[in-house]
């Protein structure tokens, strides 16, 4: 039931998996019935995974970010991105034209400096209380955690990357 909703996700840690683990529950959502909105922080291209849940009715994803790889300083167009994501989530959210929303790779933007994780804070405590609030990304802050009602780890123990290999379209993308 919709007035069940209004907890807090976080998935996070140097393990595969994140946007994956946003994604499953996106796709439970809507098979639920309710309106899912995701918005990509750091994503300007669309992964493979997006190809079919865009296809399906009652979810929405919109893309921030350039199609390389942001560096620790950041760039401007990088911060750019980052604030234009934050300002439409904001906007989405108290608009009431969700009902769950994934904020995939968000804690990557505050790492990288694009974005500070005050507004963060502030974004999670104007959430309106029907809303179900699903982040993503490595190096979730502490604060933020606290803030969560659903903390979820993914652990790397071995990935083939460490040996050289790329990543694979419709595998890691």
């Amino acid at each position: 039931m919709k007035n069940d909703l209004g907890k807090i996700h976080i998935y996070t840690g140097n393990g595969k998996g994140k946007t994956t683990a946003a994604f499953g529950l996106a796709l439970r959502a809507l098979g639920a019935g309710y309106r899912v909105y995701v918005i990509q922080f750091m994503k300007g291209k669309n992964s493979s995974e997006l190809k079919n849940l865009k296809s399906l009715p009652k979810i929405t994803i919109k893309n921030f970010g350039s199609n390389i790889l942001v560096s620790k300083k950041g760039q401007n167009k990088d911060k750019v991105f980052a604030r234009q994501a934050l300002n439409w989530a904001n906007k989405i959210m108290v608009a009431g034209r969700c009902d769950v929303i994934v904020l995939d790779e968000i804690f990557l933007a505050v790492f990288f400096n694009l974005i500070p994780i005050s507004e963060i804070t502030k974004l999670i405590r104007n959430k309106p209380a029907g809303v179900e609030l699903i982040l993503t990304g490595r190096k979730a802050n502490s604060e933020i955690i606290k803030l969560a009602d659903y903390v979820t780890e993914m652990k790397e123990i071995k990935h083939p990357y460490q040996i050289g290999l790329a990543a694979r379209k419709g595998i890691e993308y």
